[in-house]
């Protein structure tokens, strides 16, 4: 059997439970999945190095573009120095200049502070103009993993860039991400060589009890969490997955 490891971004203590509990291989932490994942805090890094999973902490100060200005790179060196201080397997960085392009300096920066730590670079390559180009630079800068939807709104939907960035992968793993369940995985590997998928495995909340909660802005409308079932449904698509790939199979 060819196991294909699964990752689940989680946003809370709820969260990290529910991606164990419902068989997740890693866990990439995050604050306000919402937005797209920010850094955590130390506490909810705190909680997740006694997971018993290997966890990366997305690295992004504030949300938007994937631009940083200096003081955003010197505090994003502060926090993967507290992702390495807490325990974390490793970091998920990413930055790019205003057309797109990974900026390769801040890259090369960012890469140097998590030093020895596991690294995945983060969807700022679905807005990169040459995918091939970016794999090359990510492999020249030591990152061997890559998220990305292929440039579009979900993995199934950016099949086609997907499959250029495992053309160019040299040794670089790319990790298709967004809007993975266990109804499409098979689908995403039929196309593309996956060995790692990642996914939110999320389900809408129940309405606050107190209608202040959604009032005031303490929860947004539409907000969801971790479903452990949805973990479990996408642990078990993959291991059929895997049971199905002839022996031997070796990914391109």
């Amino acid at each position: 059997m060819s196991r294909i490891l699964l990752e689940v971004c989680v946003d809370d203590c709820a969260g990290i439970a529910a991606a164990v509990a419902g068989g997740a291989d890693r866990i990439e932490l995050c604050a306000a999945l919402a937005m797209g994942g920010l850094t955590p805090s130390a506490g909810l890094m705190a909680q997740a190095a006694d997971c018993g999973l290997p966890v990366l902490a997305m690295i992004r100060p504030h949300a938007g573009a994937f631009v940083w200005s200096p003081d955003d790179l010197r505090a994003m060196e502060v926090e993967i120095a507290a992702a390495r201080d807490f325990g974390l397997a490793g970091v998920v960085i990413g930055a790019s200049y205003p057309d797109g392009r990974l900026d390769a300096a801040a890259l090369a920066r960012l890469v140097a502070a998590a030093g020895g730590m596991d690294i995945t670079l983060h969807r700022a390559i679905d807005l990169a103009p040459d995918p091939a180009a970016a794999m090359q630079l990510c492999r020249d800068l030591g990152i061997r993993r890559v998220l990305s939807s292929g440039g579009a709104g979900t993995a199934v939907q950016g099949l086609p860039r997907l499959l250029q960035m495992a053309a160019a992968a040299m040794g670089v793993t790319v990790m298709p991400g967004g809007g993975i369940t266990a109804a499409n995985a098979s689908l995403l590997a039929e196309w593309l060589p996956v060995t790692e998928v990642h996914a939110s495995c999320a389900s809408a909340l129940p309405d606050p009890e107190d209608s202040r909660i959604a009032a005031f802005g303490f929860q947004l409308p539409g907000a969801r969490g971790t479903d452990v079932a949805k973990v479990q449904a996408l642990r078990q698509a993959l291991d059929q997955i895997g049971r199905s790939r002839p022996s031997g199979w070796i990914s391109s």
